[in-house]
């Protein structure tokens, strides 16, 4: 086996193999896509917009500030193509921009409610549906639904941390 090959599962004894539950988190990312593109076209808004609108209704929901350089590093962005996103989100009116009421050097960054709205009212099916497949599992299989989502959003990280830039290529040993 080369260097960077997944290996072969055989299933577990329910008939369930990793590579069975990698194919269907692609199959569930692709169709979140599909899903998320459909709000974009129907609002005018690129994919990168979207994401940043979820980054910052993630911070407010933390309840941490977000400035303009933390979107940025969050969407791994340059200073001006996260000041072009932001432009463009305030054109729309979704993102305004204030001082912050801690510390008047820094600039953070604010939801209108007409995009949490208009998020909110598009999202709210996917939410339902969601939610109701999640009525399907039990307390228990729900906490192991969570240690799964949250143990592959670590090695997503992780692996996406070892790859180095486009521009460099993948890092080696």
């Amino acid at each position: 086996m080369e260097e960077g090959d997944v290996p072969a599962h055989p299933p577990d004894e329910d008939g369930v193999s990793a590579f069975e539950l990698m194919t269907l988190m692609r199959r569930l990312n692709v169709e979140l896509d599909r899903f998320v593109e459909r709000f974009a076209e129907d609002h005018g808004l690129h994919r990168t917009d979207l994401n940043a609108v979820v980054v910052i209704m993630d911070a407010i929901t933390e309840g941490r500030p977000l400035t303009p350089g933390g979107l940025g590093a969050a969407l791994n962005l340059s200073a001006p193509a996260t000041t072009a996103l932001l432009n463009r989100l305030e054109r729309a009116g979704h993102v305004e921009r204030h001082r912050s009421a801690t510390d008047r050097r820094k600039v953070e960054l604010a939801l209108h409610d007409q995009a949490v709205t208009l998020a909110g009212r598009f999202f709210s099916p996917l939410a339902r549906h969601l939610s109701a497949a999640f009525e399907g599992f039990t307390d228990e299989e729900r906490v192991v639904i969570r240690r799964f989502l949250t143990g592959s959003i670590d090695a997503t990280i992780t692996a996406r941390d070892a790859t180095g830039t486009a521009e460099d290529g993948p890092t080696g040993p």
